[in-house]
């Protein structure tokens, strides 16, 4: 995570005008509305998870776990994402568990 957010920073220094565009759609994705914030940000779960983007996943699990998503919630999203992106989207929602374990101090190592 720490040398994607490096990368972002110098990308962000070269196009500010880009990423203040991308943060403002952002923003404006993530208000709640008919859904809230962390349904959205399970959305985008998995979008990250069945476009195999590393980043994205740590981007998007550590908004969760500031949503305070349970492990429970996660792991049915989880698999509701692996059910409809195959066996790479299996592989990738493990990625994503270990993240999510990572950034919460949960069961390392445990099955679900």
């Amino acid at each position: 995570m720490q040398d994607t957010l490096k990368r972002l920073d110098v990308m962000q220094r070269e196009t500010p005008e880009t990423f203040s565009g991308f943060n403002q759609m952002g923003r404006a994705a993530k208000t709640n509305g008919a859904l809230d914030e962390k349904t959205k940000e399970l959305i985008a779960l998995g979008i990250a998870i069945s476009t195999r983007c590393d980043s994205c996943i740590a981007f998007h699990v550590k908004s969760l776990v500031r949503l305070r998503t349970t492990r429970e919630e996660f792991c049915e999203a989880l698999a509701m994402i692996a059910y409809m992106g195959g066996g790479p989207s299996v592989a990738f929602s493990a990625k994503a568990l270990e993240a999510y374990d990572e950034f919460t101090g949960g069961p390392a190592g445990s099955s679900v």
